[in-house]
Formats: structure tokens, sequence, C-alpha cells
């Protein structure tokens, strides 16, 4: 895909995605606040940056594949959407009411969605699946899926990773978002999935470490894919859970949680500013 965004201008779109989750994540009065705030990023650079998919693209037999297996982190999939036009924003203010089909995890009844997530553990599983059939269909696309850092309890995760190494899915990139909370804890206390390099290596992954928070350093390592031929690649995106919101970063509480109306007050003051910061540049 041809670069259309500055970095700059990348950046000042990253703190928009924030405002907006944010926005209907109080007004929905539910949502997975610190997850979605890490991952911002990441979506960011791959909607604008990587995927050859958009609107008028998604019925096309030879656009890349995105799969969210980090269901819950909704909400930055869906401000991202609406971005690249698959729907109107005004329909996030539905999110979470009755009969909307904008729920707290994706669904393929919303445009632009490829498969339902929420269970943890299944969208590596789907994804090795399509980039097989990629291969086997002798068609060039490349599938993507954002993977949570506590996900990796989950076994299928392993089944499916061992199972992409030996089809040698070269097509397949997993991104890890690696903000190194959970709901309960840290995942070191929970259940350590460490190294986690080393066992996705062992795996016959290609393995490769980035600041999942740098808009420069995501482009950079996504023009790498394939990193190796024949190894399917993960990327550790190495992020900060609750990202732009200074009372949220790095606190677990915020896995899911909805502001007061003094903390959404002062998250939009904080990203304000940063816009501020990013415009003046």
């Amino acid at each position: 895909m041809m670069q259309k965004y500055t970095d700059l201008e990348l950046q000042v779109k990253s703190v928009n995605y924030r405002k907006s989750l944010l926005k209907y994540i109080k007004m929905a009065n539910t949502g997975h606040t610190g997850g979605s705030l890490s991952c911002t990023d990441i979506l960011n650079v791959l909607y604008n940056d990587v995927l050859n998919v958009s609107p008028e693209k998604f019925s096309d037999k030879n656009r890349d594949r995105y799969i969210q297996s980090k269901g819950h982190s909704v909400e930055s999939l869906y401000v991202v959407l609406a971005d690249q036009g698959f729907f109107p924003e005004s329909d996030l203010e539905t999110i979470c009411k009755f009969q909307s089909k904008y729920v707290g995890h994706p669904t393929r009844k919303v445009n632009g969605i490829e498969f339902n997530t929420g269970a943890l553990g299944h969208g590596l599983s789907i994804s090795a699946g399509i980039a097989l059939a990629a291969k086997k269909d002798n068609v060039d696309y490349k599938v993507y899926t954002l993977l949570g850092d506590g996900e990796l309890a989950e076994g299928s995760n392993w089944e499916a990773a061992m199972m992409a190494a030996h089809y040698k899915l070269d097509n397949l990139v997993a991104i890890l978002d690696h903000n190194t909370l959970q709901i309960s804890g840290r995942n070191r206390d929970v259940c350590s999935p460490y190294p986690i390099d080393e066992k996705f290596e062992a795996f016959g992954w290609s393995v490769i470490s980035v600041d999942g928070n740098s808009i420069p350093e995501l482009r950079e390592v996504f023009k790498k894919i394939p990193s190796e031929h024949e190894k399917p690649t993960l990327i550790i995106a190495n992020t900060v859970k609750g990202k732009g919101v200074s009372f949220m970063e790095d606190v677990a509480k915020w896995h899911h949680g909805v502001p007061s109306d003094e903390q959404y007050a002062l998250a939009m003051n904080e990203l304000d500013h940063q816009y501020e910061k990013l415009i003046s540049m």
C-alpha cells in the first residue's frame, strides 16, 4: 500500500482514535478501556499503512484479512473502521444498546469485520486456516491477527502456532499486544507466558519485537513482512495498557472500566494537550 500519511499525521490520528473510543465507552457505560488504548497505534498503522482492504474491496478475494483475536478491545477497532468508511461513526452511539449490532466483541454483522471473536484463543487458529487456504488457492493475500498477551494462556494458540509453522505460512502475521497486564494482574503472576519469543521460535516462527506504541517503529517492522521465508511472523508489540491517559497507564483495573465524569474530563484534557502539541510541530 502506498503511504498516504506521514508519521506525524498518524500520531494525530491515534490521539483522535483514543478520544473517540473513550467517548463511546463513556456513552455506552461499558467497555474494555485499557486494552483498547494500548492497541490503538497498532490498528492505526495496520489500516492506514499496511492492509490491502477497504469498504470497496471487502468482497475482493485478494484483500488482506484482519482478525482481532483479543475481541474484547473492540472499541479501538470500531473507531478505526468508522474512520476507514466502513460505516458512519454516528452508528457507534448505539454501542451495547438494545438491538444494536455494535456489541462488546467483533461480529460479522458489522461491516469490515471478518469473523466473530470474543472467546479468547481462537483468532490465531482462524487466521492460520485462512492463511493456509490462500496458499492452497494460490491467492496472494496476507492474514493479520491481533492477540492479547493474557490470551496466550489458551492452549489453542499453541496448536495453531505449531500448525502454521508446519505449513510454512509466511503469509500469516500475528501481532501480540504485549501490555503485560490482564484483568486479574500481571501476566507473569497469573499464568506466565514467558519467554514468549523463545517459545514461538521453538515452534518455528520468526519473531520481531517492537515498541507497539511507536508509529515509526510499527511502520518499519511491517515493511519487513514476511520476516523469514516460509515462516509465520510474530510481532511482539510492547505497549502500555491505558496508553495516552496517565492515570490509566499500566493499571490493571482499567482492563475493563468506565471513567467517571471527572475522570473522563481529565482524560480528554490530556488527549487534547497531546493533539495540540502534535499539530504545532
